[in-house]
């Protein structure tokens, strides 16, 4: 039991970090900023920090969102009610796949 706890903190580690990098380095981050202050224009007005720090958690929610449904539909259709190491593979390579634009931009700003 307990390696199988580790191997999901793992896979969800994973999946954190692609988020994370997605959230920061994402050209959609840019959607999601104008998103934000469309939403509530008077509160983050005054701090432009506030705006994107709340624009890159928005991006990153959305990653992990989108890249865990390929991962909910072959649960779903294995008919499975706990995730195991298939669906959690397919998950991080979702994640892993909307995360590639952002890590094209983290390559590109290290040359």
């Amino acid at each position: 039991m307990r390696d199988l706890l580790m191997g999901r903190q793992g896979f969800l580690i994973a999946i954190l970090a692609f988020a994370i990098v997605s959230g920061i380095f994402s050209p959609f981050r840019l959607v999601a900023h104008v998103v934000v202050l469309a939403m509530a224009p008077g509160f983050f007005v005054a701090s432009p920090s506030v705006v994107l720090l709340v624009s890159s958690l928005l991006t990153a929610t959305v990653t992990v969102m989108l890249g865990g449904v390929p991962a909910a539909v072959f649960e779903r259709a294995t008919g499975k009610t706990e995730s195991d190491a298939a669906s959690l593979w397919l998950w991080l390579a979702g994640v892993a796949l909307l995360s590639l634009p952002a890590i094209q931009t983290v390559i590109a700003i290290a040359r």
